[in-house]
């Protein structure tokens, strides 16, 4: 053995970035920010889309389900593929790569150019969260982890509630190509700054290629492409009713355990599953996912209610969600000094109850007649739990992790985060229909003339007809209809109470999962690499 052979691993355990560890933190989580962005940001311009485009508002949806296929494909796979062009080269491909495909997106003249753009911009786009949070990994000894996820937290959570109101004030203002134009910009900062303030480190320099994995990789394509689809094409295909969806959860289901049995035995697999060994990683995975199941789901499900109930612009459905952004970019730093002096899973279990808590608060107060305050206030407190649980979770996740799985370990965290999401706006949106039709069927039995505080009601509706002037037999029929209007409103209503109600009873639940953590603060100590293991 050589002295080089010998100073090696004391190098590379002493290495520090040469540029400010804060600089380096804001810079990949701009990109982050945008691609992150991106994912919601388009959700309210679908029908402009579908107007400019002359396609109906069923085949504009292929304009997300395009992008979150190749998104979730990618993500898992991005370890690999920074190990193969390096890791930083990859990060600069992905944001200079989502920057043309976001203009190429703007520019698109048919639907087809833009799903094909959507599929290569979700493509690049997949890597940039895996790479991000890798990149801070790396770049913060564990102690100072926490604070710099703090700084990461605000692209996971502030993005997806500022994309709806960003989005709304864009296609109201100008046109729907401005929701990809405006990544330019900054698509264009962020190459700038993340190739004079990133480096590999130089145990990343030194890793060998693993070689491509052509099953694993065609497994997880497969698996993740085809449950992506399922979950974004089931609610307007009837879901296990259609054909085409009962062949989508055939595919992934044989794709995904595929893909987990092949790792599993692999020589060289396209993504470690070893980093699931460590203790942390794995509960990490779990809160993570629970939570960005609530996230989503919710962080679509208000709008939709804002804009189907009361009804509300997509700008002013938008800014229901936003004060629950400006309360995290509040509460991160509190956080973050937080779980340095109190034991990690107490935060933890404290954001699940008050995220619990804002949920049950929203379902009460959900009516057809509640204000903007009212609503801004209700999510804004599910917005305090969210504070209290993205850091930490983040922290402890990679807690323990050696620094060697971290590639993998951030890609497969972020594929839980953003599989998840799918997954709960999936279900929150199905629930919808299903609670609806459930209500629709409960409230039909008082809607007969032998309950008289029906005919009550539907003799209101016709002095009020009569006073407006109309007359003749027809009077009874508007009364009937409008009655009609009433019953579907207060059904669906009933419907987005339920859905908030099944989501609390998730957050409650995650409470004793919360105590699975080992009892650790992350404050300045440094933690054995055993504490959070189980052999």
């Amino acid at each position: 053995m050589t002295a080089a052979d010998t100073m090696a691993p004391a190098a590379d355990a002493t290495w520090r970035p040469r540029h400010n560890p804060w600089l380096i933190a804001a810079a990949v989580t701009l990109a982050a920010f945008m691609e992150i962005l991106d994912t919601t940001i388009a959700n309210v311009a679908l029908r402009y889309i579908a107007g400019d485009l002359a396609v109906s508002n069923d085949d504009a949806t292929w304009v997300l389900t395009s992008y979150l296929v190749s998104n979730g494909i990618v993500l898992t796979i991005s370890g690999w593929l920074g190990d193969v062009l390096g890791r930083k080269r990859y990060f600069l491909i992905c944001i200079a790569m989502f920057t043309v495909c976001s203009l190429l997106c703007g520019t698109s003249t048919s639907l087809a150019e833009l799903i094909v753009f959507r599929l290569a911009q979700g493509f690049f786009g997949g890597g940039m969260q895996p790479n991000q949070q890798s990149i801070i990994l790396d770049t913060f000894p564990p102690a100072k982890r926490g604070a710099a996820f703090g700084l990461a937290a605000i692209a996971t959570v502030v993005a997806p509630a500022l994309g709806p109101t960003l989005g709304g004030y864009i296609v109201d203002q100008w046109s729907w190509r401005w929701i990809f134009f405006i990544n330019l910009p900054t698509g264009a900062v962020a190459v700038f700054l993340v190739s004079v303030l990133v480096e590999d480190p130089p145990w990343l320099r030194k890793k060998k290629s693993r070689g491509i994995d052509y099953i694993g990789l065609s497994l997880i394509t497969i698996g993740l492409g085809c449950l992506q689809i399922m979950m974004d094409r089931g609610e307007d295909d009837d879901w296990f009713g259609s054909n085409f969806i009962r062949l989508m959860a055939l595919l992934a289901f044989l794709g995904i355990f595929g893909a987990i049995g092949w790792l599993l035995i692999a020589k060289k697999p396209i993504v470690s599953l070893m980093v699931f060994k460590d203790w942390h990683f794995s509960i990490g995975c779990l809160l993570i996912a629970a939570a960005a199941g609530i996230l989503y789901a919710s962080a679509v499900t208000i709008p939709q209610f804002t804009q189907e109930v009361l009804p509300y612009t997509p700008l002013w459905a938008g800014l229901v969600l936003s004060p629950g952004g400006i309360a995290i970019m509040v509460l991160i730093p509190i956080v973050t000094a937080l779980v340095e002096v109190v034991q990690t899973r107490y935060v933890i279990a404290f954001g699940f109850l008050v995220l619990g808590f804002g949920l049950i608060f929203t379902s009460t107060i959900i009516t057809p007649d509640v204000d903007f305050h009212t609503l801004v206030m209700a999510r804004t407190i599910q917005s305090a739990g969210f504070g209290f649980l993205l850091v930490p979770i983040n922290t402890v996740a990679f807690l323990t992790l050696p620094r060697e799985l971290n590639n993998d370990g951030a890609a497969l965290f972020a594929m839980f985060r953003n599989v998840s999401g799918s997954i709960g706006i999936s279900l929150a949106t199905a629930a919808i229909t299903e609670r609806t039709q459930v209500h629709q069927s409960y409230l039909s039995q008082w809607t007969t003339p032998l309950y008289q505080p029906f005919e009550t009601l539907i003799a209101t509706y016709e002095q009020a007809l009569r006073a407006m002037g109309r007359a003749g037999s027809a009077v009874r029929d508007d009364a009937i209809g409008q009655m009609y209007q009433v019953f579907r409103v207060q059904a669906a209503v009933l419907a987005y109470a339920d859905i908030f109600m099944y989501a609390a009873i998730v957050a409650f639940i995650m409470i004793p999962v919360s105590f699975l953590v080992a009892p650790i603060t992350c404050g300045p100590k440094p933690v054995p690499h055993h504490a959070g293991v189980r052999h």
